[in-house]
């Protein structure tokens, strides 16, 4: 039970006139192996007629929990003039794992694609912000955070929407759609929008909450898959427009805070997938998105990178082992 059949299996005992057909049935854990006997028996006693099965080999199937987080938006740019807007803070990559939930049954010797997504690349003056790059496991893909609007006078763009969306620019930009595309459970949220004619721009979308109007980036998602609890995916803050306001700050798990009069949005934190903050008036340089991380889990394998690509660590407790994947794009196998 729970063991996969493979192989085909030796009978043993069969009596004289009796043949045996066999198949095996179903995939993965708890597949059927059937055998079929069909004849006359030699004599009419057939109690005690012992078969033996040898030759079939059973494997208990490996598991794997996953964290899968894309890289983050950057932040809208400003005008570089003076009392302008403030840019959006940009979202947060998509967030999706099954830790605490339903593992994923893999095969040993198969490959499996793994992608980091890196962060947007931050923008200045005049430009919305970029969106991150998806990060990928096999066949779960979290998208990039949408990028974060820039402000135009006398309305704010609005946030791009993406695994979370970018907050829209001050003057009322509205917030970018967070799980574009849609997955279930939902891998982010919506971005925030500014609700009053020269604010902060709204803050980016977090795996955990949306961007606020008043600039501050949702927060992040706490996971324990490496054995201790980390916040990932915070959207960024919004910049503001003059220096009487105070910037957004970037939600818990990397986001990155708005920028103040005169200066730069801060950039997402390296491999929590954060959004940057938002540019302010008077510079227009915005923060870049933080790049995603991928995290997996399991016992009874050892990963290797057979095509190379990726860079990773892989650190062990017991039977458990926890491989964390910082960058790049390649094949891996467990073996």
């Amino acid at each position: 039970a729970g063991s996969t059949i493979s192989g085909t299996a030796t009978i043993a005992g069969l009596p004289s006139g009796i043949t045996a057909a066999q198949a095996i049935t179903g995939s993965g854990g708890g597949n059927t192996l059937t055998v079929t006997l069909t004849g006359t028996f030699s004599s009419t006693d057939s109690l005690n007629t012992a078969l033996t099965l040898s030759g079939l080999t059973l494997t208990v199937p490996l598991t794997v929990e996953y964290l899968v987080v894309a890289g983050g938006g950057s932040g809208g740019g400003a005008n570089t003039g003076t009392q302008q807007y403030g840019g959006g803070g940009g979202g947060a990559g998509g967030y999706r794992t099954n830790y605490t939930g339903t593992a994923l049954s893999v095969n040993v010797a198969t490959n499996y694609t793994v992608t980091v997504g890196a962060g947007a690349s931050s923008v200045f003056g005049y430009n919305d912000g970029s969106s991150g790059s998806q990060s990928e496991f096999n066949s779960i893909s979290a998208a990039g955070g949408g990028g974060g609007g820039h402000d135009t006078g006398p309305f704010g763009r609005p946030g791009v929407s993406g695994g979370s969306g970018g907050g829209g620019a001050s003057a009322s930009g509205a917030g970018g759609i967070g799980n574009t595309p849609s997955t279930t459970p939902s891998q982010g949220n919506n971005g925030g929008q500014d609700s009053t004619p020269n604010g902060v721009g709204g803050g980016g979308g977090g795996a955990g909450a949306v961007g606020t109007s008043s600039g501050n980036g949702g927060g992040g998602a706490s996971n324990s898959i490496t054995g201790t609890a980390v916040f990932y995916a915070g959207g960024g803050g919004g910049g503001i427009y003059s220096n009487s306001q105070t910037a957004g700050s970037g939600g818990n798990g990397g986001g990155g805070n708005g920028a103040v009069f005169g200066g730069t949005g801060s950039s997402g934190i390296a491999n929590k997938g954060g959004g940057g903050g938002g540019g302010s008036s008077n510079n227009g340089n915005s923060g870049s998105g933080g790049s995603g991380v991928v995290i997996l889990r399991y016992t009874g394998a050892t990963i290797t990178n057979p095509g190379g690509g990726l860079s990773y660590t892989t650190a062990t407790t017991g039977s458990i082992k926890v491989t964390t994947f910082t960058s790049g794009t390649g094949d891996i196998q467990f073996n």
